[in-house]
């Protein structure tokens, strides 16, 4: 463990502050099949307090959904995972699938990234969410589906009686998404994880998700990890944000300031992607700034820092060591040895002397 990953594992309860309600320690995961194994997650540490929201952001296949399926317990046989996810003090990393299943839907939750595929097309969706209420609650028939008509009227969908009967095929995206959030709300779990909970919806359903989630945040203290590319989400939704590259976590800070002072370039090159409003050439059109490169191949994790190849700032170092993650402000957290780019190389790295790689 190094020296920023204990001092994560014992700040959360220093000065009255309520005592994380999930804990992930070191998490890694890794596939294996007959001919290759693929790394897709290394070293995911991080602290969600109730009533928090801490948004996981990346390219795709950055190992977001990943790390969200492990803590779910909800990964494949041929996944290894390591490491630790602590649900109110209790462990999840190999513990029995009897008392994983006791504790999904009822005080850990998931919004699927697809709800049309997500849905059971054969059942109402009445029936999907008095599945879950009937299980962990243990309500009758009746009662469960009365409680069914309420929860689709908290999540905003209009003649909650009447849909509570029909069809996912029957619904608009957005009503689908709503009826995950219904299902997955169910039993006022502690913890929901919400996979890229707005994906092909249009700005007023993505702003009626988003006020549904502050909603229940604010009513149940439900703590959310919110997995999403939209960083205009993340402005306007977290608390905290957590950037994965390659499967390891490259950054970790408060929305506020994460967004006024990036410190790894690779946040810094997501942020500089982002269209803004009046942003135009001098030939009058717009152009996207990208990051150049390839993502690495998550077969073989590089033993260095995964971004150096993409990295204007990289050097020697940044190519065979690895970067730890450490704290650099009070609750920022980077694992970069250029942490303000070329005119402020970190002098802690292995040798500062040594020249640029291009």
């Amino acid at each position: 463990m190094t020296e920023v990953e204990t001092s994560i594992a014992t700040a959360p309860d220093a000065g009255g502050d309520p005592a994380p309600v999930l804990r992930v320690r070191d998490l890694s995961v890794s596939f294996h099949g007959a001919e290759r194994t693929v790394h897709a997650v290394d070293g995911v540490s991080y602290d969600l307090a109730p009533g928090e929201v801490l948004a996981v952001v990346g390219e795709s296949g950055c190992g977001k959904s990943v790390t969200s399926m492990a803590v779910m317990g909800l990964l494949p046989p041929t996944a290894r995972i390591g490491g630790s996810v602590t649900l109110d003090g209790q462990e999840l990393v190999g513990a029995p699938e009897k008392r994983l299943r006791s504790l999904r839907g009822r005080r850990l939750s998931m919004i699927f990234q697809e709800p049309m595929t997500s849905l059971n097309p054969v059942l109402t969706v009445g029936r999907q969410i008095t599945e879950v209420l009937r299980r962990h609650q243990g309500l009758s028939r009746s009662a469960a589906g009365e409680r069914a008509v309420e929860l689709l009227g908290i999540v905003g969908i209009p003649a909650p009686r009447k849909r509570v009967d029909e069809y996912p095929h029957q619904l608009s995206g957005g009503m689908r998404q709503r009826v995950m959030i219904a299902i997955a709300v169910a039993c006022d779990p502690a913890v929901l994880i919400a996979d890229e909970p707005t994906t092909a919806l249009d700005v007023t359903v993505q702003a009626g998700i988003l006020d549904v989630l502050r909603s229940l945040r604010d009513r149940l203290g439900t703590a959310i990890v919110l997995i999403t590319h939209d960083l205009g989400v993340v402005a306007d939704t977290a608390d905290r944000v957590l950037v994965m590259y390659a499967g390891r976590p490259v950054e970790q800070a408060s929305v506020d300031e994460l967004f006024a002072s990036p410190k790894h370039p690779y946040t810094r090159g997501l942020l500089g992607a982002v269209l803004r409003p009046g942003s135009r050439s001098a030939g009058g059109r717009t152009r996207l700034n990208e990051i150049p490169g390839l993502v690495p191949d998550l077969r073989e994790q590089p033993a260095g820092c995964g971004f150096a190849p993409r990295c204007a700032s990289a050097d020697a170092d940044c190519l065979t060591s690895r970067p730890p993650l450490r704290q650099v402000g009070d609750s920022h957290l980077i694992a970069c040895y250029h942490p303000a780019g070329p005119a402020g190389a970190d002098p802690s790295r292995p040798d500062a002397s040594k020249g640029t790689v291009r």
